[in-house]
């Protein structure tokens, strides 16, 4: 519902009935308007007075605003001016000794008060017709409440927005303890968990290893480990004879070093990598075994010699 603020009285002019008696109607009815007309342009006068002295009001507080705004202005210039960026003013070890800044700036309190209430709204208000006397009732009432609250009661807004301050408060706790319970705690998080044997299944291993295995499970990369025995061997040749790694299985993958430091496996070894040497102009790459007849497919056609 919308609050008239500022209203101009009389509404209407005109409206009105002659006194009896009256010859002149006509200059009776001029008159009333004429008077009525003036006691709009006292009301109106008077609303314009009291619109002025707000403007007034609020200019002057903006004046000292900005007053008070230069002054603060001028300081700082000041301040920059003689600063002088080569000296130190405050030194690494002190900086924490000093105390932080802190802003000295008055906030607005109690904006919607008694005192703040505009003047037409204070006359409005005082020209309310006033509450029925119920307050009488209230040493008749056993739980000791005041019957007038029961018509209209002003602080009814305010205990409303209190409770909903106070629940909201309350549920912020209870989801913050509801956060607490649920993550798990540091110490715990410390603490390793105790394994437990996975019980044997009367399944097959490979009906095991089906099971188990989860298609959206990541499956990470293992790095080979290096065998630093097996490196040294390969520097032992040239570079020309090495075999290549990626194209040649390693002659001591599968060895373990103990079977290494043996000489006969050191032979078989030396053996198998004078197999694995590329072609070189000192040693030519042997010819490829002859066919074993059990090589020789019986479906494959035979090219005779036409007989002479």
């Amino acid at each position: 519902m919308p609050l008239v603020k500022r209203s101009i009285e009389p509404r209407h002019l005109c409206r009105g009935a002659v006194p009896d008696g009256v010859t002149s109607e006509l200059e009776c009815v001029t008159n009333s308007t004429l008077a009525a007309i003036i006691k709009q342009l006292g009301s109106l006068s008077r609303h314009a007075e009291d619109i002025f002295g707000e403007l007034f009001n609020e200019a002057n507080s903006f004046y000292m605003r900005m007053n008070n705004l230069q002054e603060r202005v001028d300081i700082l210039a000041v301040k920059v001016t003689q600063l002088d960026s080569t000296v130190e003013e405050v030194s690494l070890q002190d900086i924490n000794m000093r105390k932080a800044f802190k802003s000295s700036t008055i906030q607005d309190q109690q904006v919607v008060s008694r005192t703040s209430v505009p003047n037409p709204v204070v006359e409005m208000y005082h020209r309310c017709d006033k509450p029925p006397p119920l307050n009488i009732l209230s040493t008749y009432r056993d739980d000791k409440k005041d019957a007038l609250k029961f018509y209209t009661d002003p602080s009814y807004f305010f205990m409303l927005w209190k409770e909903k301050m106070l629940q909201a408060t309350e549920d912020k706790r209870k989801e913050k303890r509801r956060q607490k319970t649920s993550c798990p705690t540091h110490s715990d998080q410390g603490r390793p968990h105790s394994r437990q044997a996975p019980p044997r299944s009367p399944l097959p291993s490979s009906e095991q290893h089906k099971q188990v295995e989860d298609p959206g499970r990541e499956v990470k990369k293992v790095r080979k480990a290096r065998n630093r025995r097996q490196e040294w061997n390969m520097m032992a040749y040239d570079k020309e004879f090495r075999p290549e790694t990626r194209l040649t299985p390693s002659p001591y993958h599968g060895m373990s070093s103990e079977g290494s430091l043996s000489p006969d496996n050191r032979s078989v070894a030396s053996d198998m990598g004078e197999l694995s040497y590329p072609s070189s102009p000192n040693h030519p790459s042997q010819p490829p075994p002859p066919p074993t007849p059990s090589t020789v497919s019986p479906t494959s056609p035979r090219h005779h010699r036409p007989s002479p």
